[in-house]
């Protein structure tokens, strides 16, 4: 397998592998956020409802929560190589599916085989940053990472809705497919596994983190944090999928912005969220240099963003889409925030042996928190009006801020009864 590898110097070559995950980043969430650009093009070829366009949300999501947790343990299993190059020829497999399907059986099928391979990215990538790089360097890597998730949202609106008008929707999966197999050649010719300089390099930094010492599967799930986090995801992230799935329909349907419109403007609030989620995780990156305990920090400055989430509120009260955007554009802000930074909780707050589990398991529940929620907007979004929906996600933060304060804390291995070193 060596052979295939293109040859270059190690610290090169991290940052190489950094900027190849970064690009898988972008366009896993390039390719599920498409239904939600091409919603009304999507109902009309398929004749469906809200709630059947919540169906196509949910077999996505459902399938996405359940292999989650499993993406992690396949990854410890069989190492992030070959579980990132199998998902995304899996997922490029499945937009191609998608383009290629003219009636709505397969083409939730192909939703859901999607919705089954984007989630081996992120543990892979958590792996990936935490072998390569030391804690030096670690957060940088982390952060240029997850940046392509924004990246993703910014460029699928004008993107996609280039291609849907000059061609047809078909044309926006099957370029999506080609895409992602172009990116798993990139993996496969340049991943390998960090030598051995590399690996002292970071055992030397992160002598104390890197210790094998963590809880049992059986004991991670009697720690308070734990289900802390889980909590805090089930109810933050369906604000972060309405965001991505409804978004672009809401502003085509109720506020009159034509096709063309959200590839002008649609990408403007995921601009902004990115930026934003930068600039507060920089604020609690400062707050820890001048002093501030790491967790506390964190849990500081996600308290002060998520003030912004209840703006959704406003949404039904203004009639301009640009108003629109510009609240959805400071809720995003608040969103993303978290998500960036919940992960690093979970760093700070559990040991380096549990982290990947926590993130697999804590992926799983916001994706089932979103499944929830999004079957809740289909069937009420026709009934009861938006202003339900939006008031209801008005509260999901503040609980959350709520959650984050009484139940997550650094968990100490030797609190429990036994302590579990890795050979």
């Amino acid at each position: 397998m060596s052979k295939f590898i293109i040859p270059m110097p190690p610290k090169r070559r991290r940052w190489f592998i950094i900027s190849v995950i970064f690009l898988a980043i972008v366009f896993n969430y390039y390719d599920r956020q498409i239904v939600s650009i091409l919603k009304p093009m999507l109902k009309e070829e398929f004749a469906l409802g809200d709630d059947g366009y919540a169906l196509v949300l949910n077999v996505f999501t459902v399938f996405y929560a359940l292999m989650y947790p499993v993406a992690g343990w396949l990854v410890d299993k069989w190492g992030e190589r070959k579980v990132m190059l199998a998902g995304v020829i899996g997922w490029s497999m499945a937009c191609f599916g998608g383009g290629f399907s003219h009636s709505f059986g397969p083409f939730l099928f192909f939703r859901g085989l999607l919705g089954a391979a984007e989630p081996t990215n992120f543990p892979a990538q958590l792996k990936v940053v935490t072998v390569w790089f030391s804690g030096k360097l670690r957060a940088t890597a982390n952060s240029l990472c997850v940046a392509g998730s924004s990246v993703g949202a910014i460029i699928a609106p004008p993107m996609v809705a280039w291609l849907a008008i000059k061609y047809d929707f078909h044309t926006v999966f099957i370029i999506a497919g080609i895409i992602g197999l172009v990116i798993a050649l990139l993996w496969f010719l340049i991943y390998t596994e960090p030598p051995k300089e590399i690996r002292q390099e970071v055992a030397d930094a992160d002598h104390l983190k890197t210790n094998g010492v963590g809880f049992t599967w059986g004991q991670l799930w009697s720690r308070r944090s734990l289900w802390g986090i889980l909590l805090i995801r089930f109810v933050s992230d369906p604000v972060w999928y309405f965001c991505l799935f409804w978004l672009p329909g809401y502003l085509q349907e109720e506020s009159g912005l034509t096709l063309a419109q959200i590839g002008m403007f649609g990408w403007i609030p995921f601009l902004v969220a990115d930026l934003g989620a930068i600039g507060t995780s920089a604020w609690s990156d400062w707050m820890v240099r001048r002093g501030r305990e790491p967790l506390n920090a964190r849990k500081i400055m996600l308290t002060a963003i998520a003030v912004l989430a209840p703006l959704c509120c406003l949404t039904t009260m203004v009639s301009s889409p640009y108003l629109t955007i510009l609240i959805f554009a400071l809720v995003a802000v608040a969103c993303l925030s978290w998500l960036f930074t919940v992960s690093v909780v979970i760093a700070e707050a559990f040991p380096v042996k549990n982290v990947a589990s926590v993130l697999g398991i804590a992926g799983g529940f916001g994706a089932l928190g979103a499944v929830l929620f999004n079957y809740f907007v289909g069937q009420m979004m026709g009934s009861l009006g938006a202003d339900t929906i939006f008031i209801a996600m008005a509260f999901m933060h503040p609980i959350a801020v709520l959650i984050l304060w009484t139940m997550v804390k650094k968990e100490k291995p030797e609190d429990a009864k036994q302590v579990v070193v890795a050979k």
